[in-house]
């Protein structure tokens, strides 16, 4: 089945080989990110080619979901990944989710990179006093993240649906978004839509203290966008996680 934002079939080849096809504006860049997950030692699908219309990939063998064993083996895999660090908090270009960008302008201060990279370029998007209230999060965002973690590569849009599975074992991650940023930051996107397994926390190493005020504030940005791609059907979860995080008015 496709994602929301691109087309995705499988074709048959004579040969008997299964390839998938994959739409979208940018293939080349996500090529170059399916390549960097590739290259710090995590599995993801093989590119044959990449134009200027789709993506040609390689087909990861794909059944059910992931059992305890596969929770270990993602958070496993996360941790490789993250490990891979990169010279700043960013990206080297900017790209879109549809018709939403995202802005990756290199940063060397990690809050004011969430500042203004993620939060606020959508808060016009919400109603006046929700908007008002990601515009104090800002305000006060120094006192709520750390300045300098590491700056770990990320897959950048972490959810079930981007873990492929096969008999409970993890297969590869796919459809990446991928910039240098504080790790927690996958981790909060993965237990936005669901719950990790205990098994992967075992692999992967508990956040420290503060993790749920942190995954509050990382987890807004997925929020807000999807109320700016899918509407505001999605404006309760972006209501239920400010109510998450302690803020101070701006004057």
């Amino acid at each position: 089945s496709g994602g929301d934002l691109s087309s995705v079939v499988r074709l048959h080849l004579p040969s008997g080989r299964t390839v998938i096809a994959k739409s979208g504006p940018q293939p080349k860049t996500e090529a170059a990110m399916l390549c960097a997950l590739s290259r710090a030692g995590v599995s993801a699908p093989g590119i044959f080619a990449a134009g200027s219309r789709a993506l040609l990939l390689e087909d990861l063998p794909e059944r059910g979901s992931l059992s305890e064993l596969g929770w270990a083996e993602l958070g496993r895999a996360l941790k490789t990944l993250h490990a891979a660090v990169g010279p700043a908090y960013g990206w080297d270009g900017d790209y879109a989710f549809r018709h939403v960008p995202i802005e990756n302008a290199w940063l060397n201060d990690w809050p004011t990179f969430w500042a203004l990279r993620r939060l606020l370029p959508g808060a016009d998007a919400l109603p006046p006093a929700m908007a008002r209230e990601v515009q104090d999060l800002c305000h006060n965002i120094h006192d709520l993240l750390p300045s300098f973690p590491p700056a770990s590569l990320l897959h950048g849009d972490l959810w079930s649906g981007n873990i492929i599975a096969c008999d409970g074992r993890l297969s590869g991650l796919i459809d990446p978004a991928c910039y240098y940023g504080h790790g927690e930051v996958d981790l909060a996107m993965l237990g936005l839509f669901g719950r990790p397994d205990p098994a992967f926390w075992s692999s992967y190493g508990d956040p420290g203290p503060g993790w749920a005020i942190r995954q509050a504030i990382y987890q807004l940005w997925p929020a807000i966008t999807h109320v700016r791609l899918f509407g505001d059907s999605y404006l309760p979860m972006v209501r239920d996680l400010l109510a998450r995080v302690p803020v101070r008015r701006a004057d």
